[in-house]
């Protein structure tokens, strides 16, 4: 079944054997019923006759369904679909996930992905049937359902958290779309309202949150990675959690048998939708295991990917984080690049410990921390062309723009441009250039150079394979 096309009996046979691989790639909803559901529901099969197809949540909503209460769609993993896409309406889900629509509204994505709101509309209608406010209306939903159902977050405190205006609005969009208050859904789901004034209390709201993933996966090799690479003094990892400062508090990812655990503490609970987004990103929950060993298995990295089917590529939490420690890690140890990243984070960092925005890293005297003058300068560059809107490591810029742009930095190679592509900008397809691991695992396997054009389109995850064969 193509990503992209729904063939009617190829999702039926996904729905009638609940077959795991499907879920996140479409919904089915059920014209007797008027609810959706994820293709792994335990509910019995309904009569072909009786059921529809959506690519997305939203157009199911929007066609008048309601989400299932048994399999609950807002655990669904991301579609793969989407997520290795890097055009317009690719590019606009991430950022509506990032919180984009929420905060700037529709003109605002649009502005930022450098085209009209009209154009946006179109192409959202041309994909999915709807446009993109609905998209960001049910994804609003789906969280606010979620923190309805596994926590204990007063239903105010739902409400802005999943980025509604107000109170009054969360109630009646709740209602007119799935026919339920806030409040019977809770009580449905057996969860206690908090005791009152529990939310009067000053300090962080914590709670914790379920991320599901798509099987396999390489829960090792990916806190592994994350735990060798851990900033001083911005994050703390080993292989069996991840923690680190965020904006307004911190998160701790705690993987589990068939999740990974989100504990989050923060002052404002509006930024939680952006965390769960970008948190699923750094740990790859999204990707499609079984479309990357069907190519990679079939090549001369195939007893590499026999043994970790499950293998991920590491995202991160931000972009220009993401591009500073490339810059900083060129040519050195990880060992050493994490030394210096910490004396970055200790000289410069944001209030609340945050790793230091690009203003703030222009306005730092880098001096004496260990890093060349021409690190400095080209750190310095970097940090400019994010600060004036020149570059976009987060999501709305297009890939290969992005890193054209990279190399105009000064200090900025092919290796280097690569490797932010790789991880910030989430191209299944990069390649770092010149990487000398690489070089040396693929002389001591006997793969060949020209054999890297034979992992297309995922070269990005046969570099980690190569990287965690070392």
């Amino acid at each position: 079944m193509s990503p992209l096309e729904l063939d009617f009996d190829s999702c039926y046979r996904a729905v009638s054997a609940r077959d795991s691989r499907f879920d996140g790639r479409f919904y089915t909803a059920v014209t007797t019923t008027r609810i959706y559901c994820r293709p792994i529901c335990p509910a019995r099969t309904p009569s072909s006759r009786n059921v529809r197809f959506y690519r997305h949540a939203a157009s199911a909503e929007a066609a008048g369904f309601r989400p299932c209460k048994r399999c609950r769609p807002e655990l669904s993993p991301g579609d793969p679909g989407w997520d290795v896409r890097g055009d317009l309406v690719g590019r606009a889900l991430r950022l509506i996930d990032d919180g984009a629509a929420d905060e700037q509204g529709v003109a605002g994505l649009a502005k930022r992905l450098h085209i009209t709101e009209r154009h946006l509309h179109r192409l959202f209608v041309a994909e999915l049937g709807v446009g993109p406010l609905a998209v960001a209306r049910t994804k609003r939903l789906l969280l606010a359902k979620q923190l309805l159902t596994e926590t204990g977050l007063p239903v105010t405190e739902v409400a802005f958290a999943a980025g509604f205006g107000s109170v009054r609005q969360f109630n009646a969009t709740m209602r007119e779309t799935y026919g339920f208050t806030p409040s019977e859904l809770r009580a449905t789901a057996g969860r206690r309202a908090p005791e009152p004034g529990a939310d009067d209390e000053a300090g962080p709201v914590t709670l914790r949150l379920r991320l599901h993933r798509r099987e396999p996966y390489d829960v090792d090799g990916v806190f592994a990675f994350l735990a060798s690479r851990a900033i001083p003094g911005l994050e703390v990892a080993d292989r069996t959690s991840y923690a680190r400062a965020v904006p307004g508090g911190t998160i701790t990812l705690t993987p589990k048998p068939d999740h990974i655990a989100l504990d989050v503490a923060v002052d404002d609970t509006r930024q939680l939708a952006r965390v769960v987004a970008r948190c699923r990103r750094l740990l790859d929950l999204d990707a499609d295991p079984e479309a990357i060993s069907e190519i990679l298995g079939q090549t001369s990295l195939g007893p590499l990917v026999a043994a970790r089917p499950g293998l991920r590529v590491p995202g991160t939490f931000d972009g220009f984080e993401l591009a500073v420690r490339a810059v900083v890690g060129q040519q050195i140890s990880v060992a050493g690049a994490r030394t210096l990243l910490g004396r970055i984070v200790a000289r410069a960092a944001a209030p609340g410990g945050l790793f230091p925005t690009p203003a703030r890293l222009l306005e730092s005297d880098l001096t004496g921390l260990g890093l060349t003058n021409r690190r400095i300068d080209t750190l310095k560059d970097l940090a400019a062309r994010l600060a004036e809107g020149h570059l976009d490591l987060d999501g709305g810029q297009d890939p290969a723009e992005a890193v054209a742009g990279l190399l105009e930095v000064r200090g900025i190679g092919p290796w280097t441009a690569g490797y932010i592509a790789l991880r910030a900008l989430r191209d299944p397809d990069a390649w770092p250039t010149g990487d000398l691991v690489l070089d040396k695992r693929m002389a001591a396997l006997g793969i060949p150079q020209d054999h890297i054009e034979r992992w297309r389109p995922w070269r990005a995850y046969a570099a980690l394979h190569l990287w965690s064969s070392s």
